[in-house]
């Protein structure tokens, strides 16, 4: 049973802003892929805003189309989706407990067997999100982000956004020797992140690395690193350079084009991905809606990627 297309076939501009118009829906034995939003910024270490991504990359993704210009599939016509709408947070101010909010939500999904594609959100969500999936058997990760967040604390907290995957790593949630970070670029105060990465064996590709393999030498490492396992997919938007996204929290120069994303984010099929996230949209520094036009276009990319893959 296909996703009923009624509201993805109306007039863009009309009805309730759904992620790519999916439908809204709350029974999760009735479809494959949930999209979902986390709207919380509660990790942030300077710039906050992340937490109306989800909002604002729903109304652009309006303007996603359903058909895939390269593949000429349609996501909905191969999977059951729906927008699940967002985690809530009536304790918001408790750090502790909005993690374990989200972690909590995520394994009701793991259990159901659904796959996730989420909205963030900083990116202190990745880490409750792999929690919930990698509960079972640690995952690979493909990581593209301007930062590896592997620091272990700031300001007296190890839950962060520089901290989701020294967290996961702890959590047994992923396999560092099945971790690729990529497109990671800007000076620091400290080498604290990148060393942790590189000691735990996760394969840290610099930018500089990425100008010399070009993307579709980065992707053939992708592909051998993850080693045909199950993976996840975590996106921060920072991975662009600021002139692409300007809005978001801890913008670094001289990264991704649109393009070079775009086909980044399509090299990545053929992996065994559960689950993906797009984070970090942080609209109240956004121009004209761009960042988040832009992240709505990297998540129907993922979409597309999830759709593809075979039934368990």
């Amino acid at each position: 049973m296909k996703t009923d297309q009624t509201q993805i076939k109306r007039p863009r501009y009309m009805g309730i802003a759904t992620f790519m118009r999916a439908p809204l829906v709350q029974d999760l034995s009735s479809i494959d892929i949930a999209m979902a939003g986390v709207p919380f910024d509660g990790g942030v270490t300077n710039r906050s805003g992340a937490r109306h991504g989800p909002r604002e990359v729903r109304n652009q993704s309006s303007l996603m189309r359903t058909v895939h210009p390269a593949t000429r599939q349609n996501p909905f016509d191969l999977k059951r989706i729906g927008d699940i709408g967002d985690v809530d947070f009536p304790d918001l101010f408790d750090l502790e407990a909005s993690v374990e909010r989200i972690h909590q939500f995520y394994l009701r999904l793991t259990k159901a067997g659904v796959m996730p594609l989420t909205t963030g959100g900083d990116h202190s969500i990745s880490y409750p999100i792999l929690r919930a999936l990698g509960a079972f058997a640690p995952l690979g990760l493909v990581h593209i982000d301007a930062h590896t967040d592997t620091w272990d604390s700031f300001a007296g907290s190890k839950f962060m956004h520089g901290t989701p995957f020294r967290r996961a790593v702890e959590a047994g949630a992923i396999d560092p020797r099945r971790t690729i970070q990529i497109g990671i670029r800007g000076a620091q105060t400290s080498s604290e992140g990148w060393d942790y990465s590189r000691d735990q064996g996760m394969r840290v590709v610099f930018m500089d690395e990425v100008e010399a393999l070009g993307i579709e030498g980065i992707i053939r490492e992708a592909h051998r690193v993850i080693a045909g396992k199950p993976c996840y997919l975590s996106f921060d938007i920072d991975a662009l350079d600021p002139a692409f996204a300007p809005g978001t929290g801890t913008p670094e120069a001289g990264g991704f084009t649109m393009r070079e994303a775009i086909r980044l984010v399509r090299g990545l099929g053929g992996l065994q991905l559960v689950g993906a996230d797009l984070v970090e949209v942080s609209p109240p520094f956004d121009i004209g809606g761009m960042t988040a036009l832009n992240g709505a276009t990297l998540l129907y990319e993922m979409l597309c990627l999830l759709a593809c893959q075979p039934e368990i």
